[in-house]
C-alpha cells in the first residue's frame, strides 16, 4: 500500500465532483438532503464529539458523497485517514449522521480513501482523447486553472500529494532528484529512459509522480500516463481476453510521458514483456519521455529479458539510497509541519534513530505518535513513544536477512558488482565470493536449495550443496575465509 502521507489542505475540495449530480437525495425521514449540505450540518456535531483538534486533523479535508448503491460515503485524503477514522471514530461519525438521517441509514456509512475513488476508464481511446480535448479547452477559458490542473493530475492517475516541494532532498537522493527536475524542465532527451531504483519505501514513486505533475503544471496539454507494472499486466491480459488490443495499445503508445512503477515485476512474464518491449520502442521512436522505477538496477532483475534490460540501461540510471540520520530527522520535521502536529524534538530524534529501514515505515511511526499526541491521551515521552512503536521497533531490531541483502553485502565486501552474484563468469575471485554468498544464504535464511539456486541465476541445487560444503570446509581451515564469513554474518544480523 502507498506510503501514508497527508496531502496539503488545498488538495481536496468539499465541492461535489463535476461528474456527480447535485440533485437532492431523499433520506428515510422524508427530507431531501444534498451531500454537501448534510456534511455542513453534521460537521459541528462531529467536531463536538471528537474534539476540535482531532476534527481538524482527520475530518477537515473530508467530503460526504452518496454512492451508487445508495449508501453514504465519507471520502478522505488518504488510506491513513481511512484507517484511523474506521478504527477510532466510526461511532461518533454515525451518531453525527443520525442527527439528520434515519439511524439505520446513518449506521451504513462507509469511509473511503481518495485514491480508491474510481478513475475514468481509458479503454476507449477515442472517448479518452475527446475528454482530454474538452478538458484542455476548459483550462484555456477557465479562471480556476489550479482546480483544472488537479483534474488533469487525477486523470493521469497521479497522487496530488507527491510533489517536488514535499520531497526531502539529502545526500542519499540529491542526484536522483536533480535528474527528475531536469527531465521535468524538458532537458530529458539525454535521460531517456530515466530509470530510478532503490529499496522499498525510499521515495521512487514520489519522485516519479512529482516529475509527472511538473510536466502537467508546465505543459498542461502533455499526455502524461502513470501506472504500475501490475496494472499494465492486468490491462494487457484483459485486452487479450476481450480482443481489444488495438485500444490498449492506442492508450499507452500515444502517451507523451509514460511512467511505469515497479518494472521488476516484468521478470518471467514473457507475453507482457513482449508487449511492453514494443510499447517502449514505439514511444522512444516518437521521442516520448519514459520514466521507470524498480527496487533494483535493471542488470540485477532476475529472469528479465536481455533486450528489456539493455533498453532500460540505455538512458540515465539513478539510485535512491537509505537516508542518513540527519535526513530522517528532516523528513519527520517536514511531515510534522505538513500535518500541523506538535511533537518534541527529542521524540523525532528517537524515531529517526530507531527506524532506519524505509521512509514509509518512518512516516508510519510518526503517524502513530502524532495521533496519540492529538488525542491528548497523556504526556508524550520517549518511554511512551517506545511503547506505542514496540512492534515497529521489534521488526527493525530483527530485520529479516534475505538472499538479496546477502548478495549485496558480499559484493560490497569483495568489491564486485551484485550482478556477478547471479552471472556466469567464473574467475576465481568471483566464484569464491559467489560461493560465500550461497553459503550465507543457506545458513541465514529459510529459503530452500531450489530457491537459493534460482536467486543465483538459475543454478541447480547440486551447485548450492557443493558451494555450502566447500565454504564450510574453508571456514574450518582458513582464517581469512572464517573472518570474512563472520564479518558478513555480523553485518547482516546487525
Amino acid at each position: 500500500m502507498p506510503s501514508p502521507e497527508f496531502p496539503p489542505n488545498d488538495s481536496f475540495s468539499n465541492e461535489t465532483p463535476s461528474d456527480l449530480p447535485e440533485s437532492g437525495l431523499s433520506s428515510e425521514r422524508g427530507s431531501v438532503v444534498e451531500p454537501k449540505k448534510l456534511w455542513a450540518q453534521i460537521a459541528p456535531e462531529l467536531k463536538s464529539l471528537v474534539r476540535e483538534n482531532v476534527f481538524e486533523r482527520w475530518f477537515a479535508d473530508a467530503r460526504l458523497d452518496h454512492d451508487e448503491d445508495g449508501t453514504w460515503v465519507l471520502t478522505v485524503p488518504s488510506d491513513t485517514h481511512c484507517l484511523w477514522i474506521e478504527t477510532n471514530f466510526m461511532p461518533e461519525l454515525c451518531a453525527s449522521l443520525g442527527t439528520v438521517l434515519d439511524p439505520a441509514e446513518a449506521g451504513q456509512v462507509r469511509v473511503r480513501a481518495e485514491d480508491a475513488v474510481p478513475t475514468v476508464e481509458t479503454d476507449e481511446a477515442e472517448d479518452s482523447q475527446r475528454g482530454e480535448r474538452e478538458l484542455f479547452a476548459e483550462i484555456a477559458t477557465s479562471s480556476d486553472a489550479d482546480s483544472n490542473l488537479k483534474r488533469l493530475v487525477k486523470r493521469a492517475r497521479l497522487n496530488p500529494a507527491n510533489t517536488f516541494d514535499r520531497f526531502v532532498v539529502g545526500s542519499s537522493n540529491e542526484f536522483a532528484h536533480a535528474a527528475c527536475l531536469a527531465v521535468a524542465q524538458g532537458k530529458g532527451q539525454a535521460y531517456n529512459p530515466l530509470f530510478i531504483h532503490g529499496g522499498s519505501g525510499m521515495g521512487k514513486t514520489h519522485l516519479a509522480q512529482a516529475l509527472g505533475q511538473e510536466f502537467i503544471r508546465n505543459r498542461p496539454k502533455t499526455k502524461v500516463v502513470y501506472l504500475t507494472c501490475e496494472q499494465f499486466t492486468n490491462e494487457f491480459i484483459d485486452a487479450v481476453q476481450k480482443g481489444s488490443l488495438t485500444r490498449f495499445r492506442a492508450n499507452y503508445r500515444k502517451a507523451e510521458v509514460l511512467i511505469v512503477d515497479d518494472v521488476q515485476f516484468l521478470k518471467g512474464k514473457e507475453k507482457t514483456g513482449d508487449e511492453f518491449f514494443h510499447t517502449f520502442n514505439a514511444l522512444l521512436d516518437l521521442q516520448a519521455q519514459i520514466i521507470l522505477t524498480s527496487d533494483r538496477p535493471a542488470c540485477e532483475i532476475q529472469s528479465l529479458e536481455s533486450r528489456l534490460m539493455t533498453r532500460f540501461e540505455s538512458g540515465l540510471t539513478v539510485a535512491l539510497e537509505p537516508p542518513s540520520l540527519e535526513m530522517r530527522v528532516a523528513i519527520l520535521q517536514k511531515k510534522m509541519e505538513e500535518w500541523k502536529a506538535k511533537i518534541p524534538h527529542e521524540i523525532l530524534v528517537f524515531i529517526a534513530e530507531r527506524v532506519r529501514s524505509s521512509v514509509r515505515r518512518l512516516e508510519g511511526a510518526l503517524v502513530r505518535v502524532a495521533t496519540y499526541s492529538s488525542l491528548g491521551s497523556g504526556d508524550l515521552s520517549i518511554a511512551r513513544a517506545e511503547s506505542l512503536l514496540k512492534d515497529i521497533l521489534r521488526e527493525e531490531s530483527t530485520r529479516k536477512v534475505t538472499i538479496d541483502s546477502i548478495q549485496r553485502a558480499v559484493a560490497d565486501y569483495f568489491d564486485l558488482r551484485v550482478a556477478d552474484m547471479t552471472g556466469r563468469r567464473r574467475p576465481k575471485n568471483i566464484a569464491h565470493a559467489r560461493q560465500v554468498a550461497m553459503y550465507l544464504s543457506r545458513e541465514l535464511t529459510k529459503n530452500s536449495l531450489m530457491e537459493i539456486g534460482e536467486a543465483f541465476g538459475g543454478r541447480d541445487h547440486g551447485t548450492i550443496i557443493h558451494a555450502v560444503k566447500k565454504v564450510k570446509s574453508l571456514v574450518e581451515s582458513e582464517e581469512e575465509t572464517r573472518e570474512a564469513v563472520d564479518h558478513l554474518a555480523a553485518c547482516l544480523n546487525r
